[in-house]
C-alpha cells in the first residue's frame, strides 16, 4: 500500500514538473484536453463559504415569512392570537374580545369546569382553539375553516357513559363555537374589504 502511494506521489510530481514548462503546457493541455491545478500563490480563490451559516439563513427564510404577523392578547386568563398580513389585521375589536370571553365561560358552564385552555388562534380564513379536559385527561382541538371539526387526543381513555356524555357535550359546544367564530371571521373579512 505504501509503494502505490509513493508511486502516485512521484507521478503527480513528474506531471507537475512537465506541465510547469509553459511552452509544453499549452500544447499538451490542448491535445489531451487536460485540466491543471490552480497555483495557490495566485490567491484567486479568496472567497470562502460558510455552508452551515448559509443553511441556517435559508431555514430562517423558509420558516418565517416577512408577510405573516401575529399579536397575542390576554383576556381573562386566556390568550387570543390574531394572525394576518397587515398591522390592521392584528387589531382586536370589542366584539372579538367579548366573543372570546363568552366562549371560555360557555365551555366551563356547558362542558367542564376542570379545563386548561390553550391559545385561540384567529387566522384570516380559519380559527383553532384547543385545551385539555383534566377530568378525562383528554386534549381537544376545535377548528373552523380549512380543517373544520373536533379533534380529540388521549391515552387509554375509558369509554364509559361519563366519557360518552363528555363527547356529546363537546360536539354540542362545537356547534355554538362554530356559529360564534364563523360570524367573527365574516366580520373581519367585511372590515378588511371595506378598508381597501
Amino acid at each position: 500500500m505504501n509503494n502505490s502511494h509513493d508511486e502516485i506521489k512521484q507521478l503527480l510530481n513528474a506531471s507537475r514538473r512537465l506541465l510547469g514548462d509553459e511552452s509544453v503546457n499549452e500544447d499538451i493541455r490542448r491535445q489531451y484536453k487536460l485540466l491543471t491545478e490552480q497555483d495557490v500563490a495566485d490567491n484567486t480563490v479568496t472567497t470562502k463559504y460558510d455552508v452551515a451559516k448559509s443553511v441556517d439563513d435559508e431555514i430562517e427564510d423558509n420558516t418565517e415569512s416577512n408577510d405573516d404577523k401575529s399579536q397575542a392578547y390576554r383576556i381573562s386568563g386566556g390568550i387570543l392570537v390574531l394572525h394576518g398580513k397587515e398591522q390592521t389585521d392584528l387589531e382586536l375589536t370589542t366584539d372579538e374580545k367579548i366573543a372570546f370571553q363568552e366562549t371560555m365561560d360557555e365551555f366551563v358552564d356547558g362542558v367542564s369546569d376542570l379545563v386548561d385552555f390553550n391559545k385561540l388562534n384567529l387566522y384570516p380564513n380559519n380559527v383553532e382553539w384547543s385545551g385539555k379536559i383534566i377530568d378525562f385527561d383528554i386534549e381537544f382541538l376545535f377548528s373552523i375553516g380549512e380543517d373544520s371539526g373536533i379533534y380529540i387526543n388521549g391515552d387509554m381513555i375509558k369509554t364509559d357513559d361519563e366519557f360518552l356524555t363528555m363527547i356529546t357535550k363537546l360536539k354540542s359546544f362545537y356547534e355554538k363555537f362554530k356559529s360564534k367564530w364563523s360570524k367573527v371571521l365574516a366580520s373581519r373579512k367585511k372590515t378588511i374589504k371595506s378598508d381597501e
